[in-house]
């Protein structure tokens, strides 16, 4: 006989239906995630160096794969991701230190997968015929490399050398003790190479002389050494043997001149107004600086000075400054104080012009 069902109880079977829905619905949409999970999941290769290994992700981005997978990138490191329908890889790319050392310079640098010749293009080195390699071009460069680039040039060379000359002494009794005179000059040889020059880098490595022959041979030098009595000192100023076109310095030097001339002759020294040490011309001045008007003697001209009546010799001079009251036929003479200059005071003098 059919009892009637509480009101308690149905409530109860009604709750059950309730909780086996919703827990039934909570189950598939969590198996419906997982599997979408599963879906969007992608199996990496990644390589590095000798090594490979195997990782899946949810992750897009190769640089989270590489992280999640535990492969730790050094800051020159890079990698390279590609994807086809069948695979995912991420190939890495280490960087290595290398020294270059290129034609005597040293250039160190990083270097990536790439082979000797790339890292030399992308350095902007250049390889010549004549560059000689420590490593092949296509070599790959790993870390510790040293890679050298010697640039050798082999040339033959045509070079004079001097052969110096024989120096022979002989004892002269006519010539006061302790005088040098030389009897025959001589003179130095001269010896012509021809050599194999190689250079490593523009600094010679080695020489093979091919051929030599002598040009000119050297001559025998002969000096009189003087053993006689010890010679009177000379006076550099003193008066000079004048000849026809040539003067004969009391020290036995001979000069020669072209034209005479005859002019007012003043001495100035640096301590004086308006001058100092330098000349106009940029020489220090000395005891035969001359101030002249140069556009009536020109710098630089020699020149031989005495004074007309044979009372004061100035000797050898150049023309070398110039002074504001020096015109025409004026002339002033550098002397080291100014007690000189007033005991020269004022002169007419004649120039000898020396060739």
């Amino acid at each position: 006989m059919w009892k009637p069902v509480s009101g308690a109880r149905r409530r109860r079977i009604r709750f059950f239906h309730v909780y086996f829905i919703v827990m039934t619905l909570i189950l598939a949409l969590a198996l419906t995630g997982l599997l979408a999970q599963n879906a969007f999941a992608k199996t990496y290769v990644i390589t590095d160096g000798d090594q490979v290994l195997t990782y899946t992700s949810y992750a897009a981005d190769p640089a989270r794969v590489l992280d999640q997978a535990g492969v730790a990138l050094d800051p020159f490191d890079s990698y390279v991701a590609a994807s086809t329908e069948d695979a995912h890889t991420i190939t890495i790319r280490r960087s290595a230190d290398v020294t270059v050392r290129y034609r005597g310079k040293i250039i160190k640098t990083t270097a990536q997968e790439e082979t000797a010749g790339e890292l030399l293009s992308r350095l902007g080195l250049e390889v010549t015929g004549e560059d000689v390699l420590s490593h092949d071009l296509s070599t790959r460069v790993y870390d510790g490399l040293e890679l050298q680039v010697d640039h050798i040039v082999t040339l033959e060379q045509t070079y004079a050398v001097s052969i110096p000359r024989e120096v022979r002494e002989e004892q002269d009794a006519s010539l006061p003790d302790g005088v040098r005179q030389v009897r025959l000059p001589g003179e130095d040889g001269e010896k012509l190479f021809t050599a194999r020059v190689t250079y490593v880098n523009g600094e010679e490595q080695s020489r093979q002389v091919l051929t030599e022959q002598i040009t000119r041979t050297a001559k025998e030098e002969v000096i009189g050494v003087g053993t006689g009595e010890e010679a009177a000192a000379v006076d550099p100023y003193g008066m000079p043997v004048i000849g026809d076109g040539y003067l004969i310095l009391p020290t036995g030097e001979l000069l020669t001149y072209t034209r005479t001339d005859t002019v007012r002759a003043t001495a100035y020294t640096h301590t004086d107004v308006g001058c100092d040490l330098v000349t106009a011309t940029g020489t220090t001045v000395h005891r035969g600086t001359v101030a002249v008007d140069p556009r009536y003697i020109p710098y630089g001209t020699r020149m031989f000075i005495v004074a007309n009546d044979g009372s004061y010799v100035y000797g050898l001079a150049v023309a070398e400054d110039c002074g504001g009251d020096i015109k025409g036929d004026r002339m002033d003479l550098y002397l080291p104080t100014f007690r000189e200059c007033i005991e020269f005071g004022r002169r007419r003098c004649t120039i000898y012009f020396l060739d």
